[in-house]
């Protein structure tokens, strides 16, 4: 899926949607993720209506909700825009 007209803030409310899909996969209410993973209830709020919130509190509810796996595999798999990345990463 090629998402090159995305803005930062498309891809960080589809984040939020999903997160919060899980949540309630899981049956967890938006109180009772806030305690468990330590976020304000006001921050986890405004990151399920409008995908804004720090790196450190999404890591956060990532891992409470579970899936920290994913966001420790991302960037795992290089993609390479051309032969001349290929080369430099085989020099460093």
């Amino acid at each position: 899926m090629d998402y090159i007209w995305d803005t930062p803030s498309d891809v960080s409310k589809r984040l939020a949607d999903k997160l919060r899909s899980i949540r309630k996969r899981k049956k967890i209410t938006q109180k009772q993720l806030a305690e468990r993973s330590n976020v304000t209830y006001a921050s986890l709020r405004r990151f399920e209506r409008t995908g804004n919130i720090s790196l450190e509190s999404f890591v956060k509810l990532a891992m409470e909700l579970g899936v920290i796996d994913e966001i420790n595999n991302l960037f795992t798999r290089p993609v390479y825009g051309s032969i001349e990345e290929v080369i430099n990463e085989q020099k460093s």
